[in-house]
């Protein structure tokens, strides 16, 4: 994945970064559910925190040394599917 053809991914301290806005906490809570289950598929699990509407998700590879990868590349894409 180019970062130019998602730029509401940044990449910044060798992780991927994007903040999520819902309508509200279920909308939110739905969302990390999808997310959760994609990443398990993938063995591959994001860092996250989740306020009320909001999802911040970090992405980077643990086993490579918490660099970006190609694993977070992809989980990404997958997550902006899972968004819109």
């Amino acid at each position: 994945m180019n970062l130019n053809s998602h730029p509401m991914w940044t990449e910044q301290n060798n992780k991927l970064y994007r903040k999520f806005t819902f309508k509200d906490f279920s909308e939110a809570f739905a969302f990390m559910t999808r997310v959760a289950l994609a990443a398990e598929k993938m063995d591959h699990h994001p860092s996250w925190t989740n306020t009320w509407n909001t999802v911040e998700i970090s992405l980077s590879t643990h086993d490579a040394g918490d660099v970006v990868t190609g694993k977070d590349r992809e989980l990404a894409k997958k997550i902006d599917a899972i968004a819109k």
